[in-house]
């Protein structure tokens, strides 16, 4: 295998890889990335077994051939380079060779023969939506993702229906759901997938206008331009999270996000390290907030807000609070209460882009 290419070409589909390639695996194959030149092209493929990316790029391909080699010492040496006008490769034995002017190094290959083999797709369902969208859909969801046995907590449900995509995420304490619709994605059949945590972590670094779908019985597949994911699906179901979504929850507070963020941050200062439990107190026109922890005292603040409902102590987990805010758009956020034991239910006051909701059980405290 011999062939050239820029740094500019090459660099960033490396970058891409190191969040696929396994650091510390009990199979160093899973290390590496398989290179392949052919045709004036060359593919690079990584994956761990429960994600895959393939992608490429133009280069002078001068002999065809394929190589094995260390993916984070290959991006490692290359991102150190200069900006010269051509990086050669050159496989020879066992060994890749990489130069750049005077600079050059030799990497140990793996037997091509032992990379696992990663599946492909033709793409003919022809399911595809906006990038930008979607992206910023994953952000909703993401944070409530959790690892656990329950495999079905390990990703976020992907839904898709005429013109209308979903996301879903729960940990078993929140529930966070998106909703948007996007024109011309027409599905002949609803479709519903479970997308690991790190499926949706590396879809986040893909940039264009359009991200294309399909899926078989074993994978699911993602393609922007030159480049696809392929994320095993997992194989469980996901919770009835419609039957856990409050309906009309008689108590009402409207409030300002930033003055909610900054009064939650100074008083959760001084809650519990584990619970990070914060107080709520509700009475009309006022917020009151409320921490302790014996090794350090107390932290209190008050806001005046937008309450409509019957006096009420509630308490949440503070960090679960921020990182729902921390997505909103929205200037104010609505929480529909119930009682101090009962799911509460928290949204933008406006959403143009869609429907964002969260759904979060208090705490006792």
């Amino acid at each position: 295998m011999k062939f050239s290419t820029t740094k500019n070409s090459i660099i960033n589909e490396l970058g891409l890889l190191q969040g696929i390639v396994e650091k510390r695996t009990t199979m160093p194959i899973l290390s590496n990335v398989l290179i392949k030149a052919s045709k004036g092209r060359v593919e690079l493929m990584g994956t761990d077994l429960e994600v895959g990316l393939k992608t490429n790029f133009e280069a002078e391909v001068r002999q065809e051939g394929k190589a094995a080699v260390n993916g984070r010492k290959l991006f490692d040496f290359i991102k150190l380079l200069p900006e010269e006008p051509n990086i050669e490769f050159v496989k020879k034995e066992e060994h890749l060779v990489v130069r750049s002017g005077e600079s050059e190094i030799k990497i140990l290959t793996a037997p091509e023969e032992d990379f696992p083999a990663i599946q492909d797709s033709g793409f003919e369902r022809s399911i595809s939506w906006n990038v930008t969208d979607f992206k910023e859909m994953i952000d909703c969801v993401l944070y409530a993702i959790t690892q656990e046995q329950r495999y079905y907590l390990n990703g976020a449900l992907l839904a898709l229906k005429n013109n209308q995509l979903e996301l879903v995420s729960t940990d078993g304490h929140r529930l966070s759901y998106t909703r948007r619709e996007f024109e011309g994605l027409k599905i002949d059949k609803e479709i519903n997938q479970i997308i690991s945590k790190k499926t949706l972590n590396e879809l986040k670094k893909f940039d264009d206008e359009r991200l294309e779908f399909d899926f078989d019985d074993n994978s699911l597949f993602f393609r922007v331009k030159n480049r696809m994911l392929i994320s095993r699906i997992i194989e469980s179901k996901f919770p009835n999270y419609q039957a856990v979504m409050p309906k009309d929850n008689p108590n009402i507070l409207n409030i300002e996000k930033e003055a909610l963020v900054t009064a939650i941050k100074r008083v959760s200062i001084l809650s519990s390290e584990k619970s990070k439990g914060i107080k709520f107190d509700l009475k009309a026109g006022e917020l009151k907030l409320f921490s302790s922890n014996p090794e350090y005292g107390e932290a209190r603040d008050k806001l005046a807000v937008d309450y409509q409902g019957q006096d009420l102590e509630i308490g949440f987990n503070s960090q679960y609070l921020l990182d729902f805010l921390g997505t909103v758009s929205s200037d104010r956020v609505i929480f529909e209460i119930k009682d101090e034991n009962s799911a509460v239910l928290i949204k933008p006051e406006a959403e143009p882009k869609g429907t964002y909701l969260y759904v979060l059980m208090p705490m006792k405290i």
